[in-house]
């Protein structure tokens, strides 16, 4: 597992699959930072987003153009255009709209034999207390990869959340050793 920060959103690279895909003005720097970890974009087989707003598909559009195929969770579909507009408002904004038409979508109890079909084992499970499409991929060797979950330490302070908590059980169903967030430092759990 590999780490890519080149904007404000932690992206990861896991043996073939990268997931979340950063602001789209962030091109340069992705393809620097995969440079200096020693990756080249024929690296990257696939690209998974844990969410679909604007801090974690902008480059995926630019991605899949150039070859990267796309994972698309069947409950995320109704989500993966719902930055276009924002994106469309900011001048000059180099944003490519993602087109899913190209995906390979999962549902999320046949994701565990797709990710191992590409050498990853683990699966994806519904995380849905920041965002109603919300994924997260949970490695059997420990890694949980949550996107902008709001961290486990905060659990106590939201304890109205039931979304957040059920969440956050499902999680530890999977024993999780690592947590990899979107916008925190990595935790072990």
């Amino acid at each position: 597992m590999i780490k890519l920060k080149y904007g404000n959103t932690n992206t990861y690279f896991i043996n073939g699959l990268l997931i979340d895909a950063d602001m789209p003005e962030t091109l340069s720097a992705f393809f620097r930072v995969l440079g200096q970890n020693g990756l080249t974009l024929s690296d990257i087989r696939y690209v998974l987003a844990t969410h679909y707003h604007p801090d974690h598909i902008g480059l995926i559009g630019e991605l899949t153009e150039r070859g990267v195929g796309l994972l698309v969770a069947d409950k995320q579909l109704p989500f993966v255009h719902s930055s276009d507009a924002l994106f469309g408002k900011i001048p000059r904004c180099p944003f490519k709209p993602i087109d899913e038409t190209q995906a390979t979508v999962l549902s999320i109890p046949e994701s565990r034999a797709f990710l191992s079909s590409i050498g990853i084992e683990g699966e994806l499970i519904p995380t849905e207390s920041h965002s109603a499409d919300g994924v997260s991929l949970l490695l059997d060797d420990g890694h949980a990869f949550v996107g902008d979950l709001e961290p486990l330490s905060y659990l106590e302070g939201y304890s109205g959340n039931a979304l957040l908590k059920a969440d956050w059980d499902r999680i530890a169903k999977h024993a999780p050793k690592v947590i990899h967030s979107g916008h925190v430092n990595d935790y072990f759990v």
